[in-house]
């Protein structure tokens, strides 16, 4: 049987590519080589494409930017005729077509998960793992994502959409109508990248000062008191129809203020819960509202969904369509625990794009 060609997409110009680049040498390491022949695309951050041919390690602390023996110039061709990859000869000023069976985009954020790249992938004409573009670019503005949800009556914080020109009016309504604490996020970003907590007037200045240096968009939104909880989206077919199946939820208990970046990929500080420790009508009613949110923003493949669970009920958090695949992510052990090995999961992103492709 011959293997399939498939591309692993890493890095990125984006303020997730150290992320990206621990997610994606999980991957390789995880793929199964008699079924797989792998090509590694890495994005630097100024956005060059190069096909990386060096030590998995490399890329696993974002290093092989600095590999230059191992790194070939190439791009994801947009032309459908070249289904792949043009490798470059620049001494030569010629190149030639790798032919791709299927691109697995292991990227987060802008650039990268927000429907730019995604697009891109769309128009090469080849099978890709993820949402398309569309799904990809509503999910990742969380303005977009919470306007969208409203309209299927999806709950969620109280918030309100701040951007460099607010005012002191903008200010009282959160402290009247969100109170303190709130939280502070860029509509764009994941990772937690740029989000903060604040609890006063002063600290909710700052915050928004950092936020606004992510994005041109920020969310203020109440602050919601409950366990934070995950649930695992995942795409098969069965007898030749889509099937949409939720993990079991998990529970995240971060250890710190919240579940920040330096929490989730650095210090590896969080205590988890498979599953939660939730009754069982909670646990599926969020396996339910993940799939319906899901469905909701036209997402396809795979997404984690995250929620809060306490005395208000059941209250959507975020969607991410791109999930992380670091040993330590969420997404991956959500779906261990509903009995998707790493290994096995990865086969069943391909087999579900390509099959989708068709």
């Amino acid at each position: 049987m011959n293997k399939i060609k498939l591309c692993i997409i890493f890095g990125g110009a984006s303020s997730e590519h150290e992320v990206s680049c621990m997610s994606a040498s999980s991957v390789i390491k995880n793929l199964d080589n008699e079924r797989y022949e792998l090509f590694s695309l890495g994005i630097l951050k100024d956005g060059r494409q190069f096909l990386y041919t060096g030590d998995v390690e490399k890329i696993a602390d974002a290093s092989f930017c600095h590999d230059t023996e191992h790194l070939v110039p190439a791009i994801i061709s947009p032309c459908p005729a070249h289904h792949g990859i043009m490798v470059l000869n620049k001494a030569e000023g010629t190149y030639k077509i790798q032919g791709i069976d299927c691109f697995f985009p292991v990227v987060h954020g802008e650039n990268c998960e927000d429907g730019n790249l995604q697009g891109l992938l769309k128009l090469s004409g080849v099978a890709y793992v993820g949402s398309d573009n569309r799904g990809s670019a509503v999910s990742m503005d969380k303005a977009i994502t919470k306007t969208i949800l409203q309209t299927v009556n999806v709950p969620m914080a109280n918030w309100r959409l701040f951007r460099e020109d607010y005012s002191e009016a903008d200010i009282l309504w959160c402290e009247e109508n969100l109170g303190y604490p709130m939280f502070v996020k860029p509509a764009g970003t994941g990772s937690s990248v740029g989000v903060s907590k604040a609890r006063d007037r002063e600290a909710l200045v700052e915050a928004l000062s950092k936020a606004l240096k992510y994005d041109g968009k920020v969310l203020v939104e109440e602050y919601i008191e409950g366990a934070e909880v995950e649930t695992a989206v995942l795409d098969v077919f069965e007898n030749g129809k889509r099937v949409t199946l939720a993990s079991i939820p998990g529970e995240i208990v971060p250890n710190s203020d919240f579940y920040d970046y330096e929490t989730k990929y650095v210090n590896d500080t969080t205590s988890y819960y498979l599953p939660a420790r939730l009754d069982k009508d909670t646990l599926e009613k969020i396996r339910g509202l993940a799939v319906e949110i899901f469905r909701a923003l036209d997402c396809r493949g795979l997404s984690r969904v995250d929620f809060f669970a306490g005395k208000k009920g059941v209250i959507f958090n975020e969607i991410n369509t791109l999930p992380g695949f670091t040993k330590i992510s969420m997404y991956p052990k959500l779906m261990a625990e509903y009995g998707v090995a790493y290994g096995k999961l990865i086969d069943l992103l391909v087999d579900y794009a390509m099959e989708e492709h068709k």
